[in-house]
């Protein structure tokens, strides 16, 4: 999902922990090689991974768990890999096909894109004694705007060793190789590959290969838990609303999660009919024919899925990023019936005949947004004290607006990407469901930036404390200073995702109680250092948010019909209409879009970058 204002490079590093950590040295031994369906995987004994405890983990890496995805099987559901007696040998690239990031540890490719489409691969991490134990599973899945991400970037060794669980991080199609609606190709197959949702069918997927060979890792297939952060969690809420989940999985937690579902008509988007999609599946294959000098309209069905399932995959990825700055929106999870149900994902998830009946944890960062915002000019101005040798000193322009928006559109984050899904699921009978908020930011100031003000809780600072793999790019020292607020928050992480695993019940290492989720006092617990580690109850919903925009006294018309128009039409579907009628129709003739381009070119005019860095 691409939120509204042009995200900065060096902060987009924070969600995805771009910088690899030192690994120890590894030891392949025999006992640590596995068999499976899909391949015999050579595992690694790596040195302590936590030097009180002196742990030792094993790893297993990029091991395959579906046929690559290539060919007549792009744009299809994945399928089984059976070759039990190949050897699994580590790849230097599993990146499926994505922009490039430096940052991401994945540069180059023509077009700036990088990857392949045979990426459907997965790691393991266990504790060293793992051949005579039964222990849960945890399943992470990236985040990443389901655009880009892999699973390289997370190293799970301190959680499997510090809780006793076997983590699995995978890989799943991206973009519009992982979600894609044209009638050249689902109205040319038939069965589940008419999906739209091919990304979640990889993850469905990979979690059957669990189910069916996770023994051999000491790990339970009766006792799975799924978990991610941002689009990670997104998927989470994808297959807790999914049919195609059922059995798969027994406890789930979604960090900072959203739930934007297209129609299937909307994700085409024949003709533009939907002005808000900008890169619907008819948008994207009018620009791949223009490239050929060919008109859609001169094609039967068969002849354009064949130049669709030909085009070179880096390419075809390619033509959703041509316009890198512009404010646009590609669909990507869609209602199509078979993945997804046709009533959308919040519905499906209160729909009773979809229920999983899973315990589940799920919330959201206090300060969401900063991710986007923090650097960004438009809110931050820049001055060189000393010598523009150093880097600018970065200040807020009015501190009033920056964190009233922030708290507006990070509130309404956790409205409608936590308590909006929460509530559904207790409609369909879920009764053991969990909220939280991370308010952590216990952050060192820097004479350049003021971290704890600037940035906070950010979207993704959540992420390290339960990797225990603190990291944030050349800013980390300051993200994440050693110290006592530190590890208090890694304890607390690490003991309730890792108690949430092996039981389903989250406060076994609290001296409070975590009262489970009801739609009337909403009860949350304030994820934070020891001292502000409690229970609260959310006061604030979507109303009250969008009335506290119209009663402001700081922000001019245009900001508070940007700020309006941002918090209707991010983390859950838009809502045009709504936006059209917000506070007696204020806004009904501002074209939020057109504005919010216009800043953005207006930026990159002056500066070159929207961004202060």
């Amino acid at each position: 999902m691409k939120l509204i204002l042009t995200v900065t490079s060096l902060l987009m590093l924070s969600a995805c922990g771009m910088i690899f950590p030192e690994q120890p040295v590894p030891q392949n031994l025999p006992q640590y090689s596995i068999k499976t369906a899909t391949g015999v995987s050579q595992g690694r004994l790596n040195a302590s991974v936590d030097e009180i405890a002196g742990a030792e983990v094993v790893s297993w890496f990029d091991i395959p768990y579906a046929q690559p995805p290539v060919g007549d099987l792009r744009w299809r559901a994945p399928r089984d890999l059976v070759a039990p007696e190949q050897l699994i040998v580590e790849r230097e690239d599993t990146a499926c096909v994505q922009q490039a990031s430096r940052y991401g540890g994945v540069e180059g490719g023509a077009e700036g894109v990088i990857g392949s489409e045979d990426c459907l691969v997965l790691d393991i991490r266990a504790p060293k004694d793992f051949a005579t134990k039964k222990y849960p599973v945890m399943l992470w899945i990236h985040g990443g705007s389901n655009t880009t991400g892999l699973k390289d970037y997370y190293d799970y060794s301190k959680l499997a060793a510090a809780k006793g669980v076997v983590v699995v991080a995978i890989n799943y199609r991206l973009g519009g190789l992982g979600w894609f609606t044209h009638p050249a190709i689902q109205g040319e197959q038939s069965g589940t590959d008419q999906t739209s949702n091919f990304g979640q069918l990889d993850i469905i997927q990979s979690l059957k290969w669990v189910r069916d060979n996770i023994a051999g890792f000491g790990g339970d297939a009766e006792n799975v838990t799924i978990f991610g952060e941002s689009a990670g969690a997104h998927n989470v809420y994808a297959l807790l609303a999914s049919p195609l989940a059922e059995g798969l999985f027994h406890r789930a937690i979604a960090q900072s999660g959203y739930t934007v579902t297209s129609s299937l008509e909307s994700a085409y988007n024949l003709d533009g009919a939907d002005s808000f999609v900008t890169r619907g599946g008819w948008q994207i294959s009018q620009r791949l024919l223009a490239q050929q000098g060919a008109s859609e309209s001169d094609l039967a069905g068969k002849t354009m899925r064949e130049r669709l399932k030909s085009f070179d995959a880096r390419e075809f990825i390619a033509l959703y990023n041509d316009k890198p700055d512009t404010v646009d929106y590609s669909p990507l999870t869609t209602a199509d019936g078979i993945v997804i149900p046709k009533v959308g994902m919040v519905e499906a998830m209160a729909d009773p005949e979809y229920a999983k009946n899973v315990p589940v944890i799920s919330g959201a960062n206090k300060d969401e947004v900063t991710l986007w915002f923090a650097l960004h000019r438009y809110f931050m101005e820049t001055s060189y004290p000393f010598t523009k040798l150093l880097p600018p000193k970065v200040s807020i322009k009015d501190p009033l607006l920056y964190h009233f928006w922030v708290r507006t559109r990070s509130q309404a984050w956790k409205a409608r990407g936590v308590d909006e899904p929460l509530s559904a699921m207790e409609l369909a009978g879920y009764d053991q469901l969990y909220n939280y908020r991370f308010d952590w930011d216990d952050q060192e100031k820097s004479f350049f930036i003021d971290f704890p003000s600037i940035f906070g809780a950010a979207h993704g600072t959540d992420i390290s404390f339960v990797t225990g793999d603190f990291k944030y790019g050349p800013v980390t020292s300051y993200i994440y200073p050693e110290g006592e607020a530190r590890d208090q928050m890694e304890r607390t992480f690490m003991d309730v995702w890792g108690d949430f695993a092996h039981s389903g019940i989250p406060d076994q290492s609290l001296d409070f109680e975590w009262q489970r989720y009801n739609s009337k006092t909403k009860p949350y617990v304030r994820l934070d250092r020891d001292e502000f580690l409690s229970l609260q109850f959310e006061t604030e919903t979507l109303d009250t948010l969008l009335a506290g925009i119209a009663a402001d006294n700081n922000a001019s018309h245009m900001e508070k019909c940007l700020l309006a128009w941002e918090t209707l039409t991010n983390v859950g579907s838009a809502d045009v209409a709504r936006y059209q009628s917000w506070n007696n129709g204020q806004c009904e003739q501002f074209d939020a879009r057109s504005h919010q381009e216009r800043i953005a070119i207006d930026l990159i005019e002056e500066f070159g970058t929207s961004s202060v860095l």
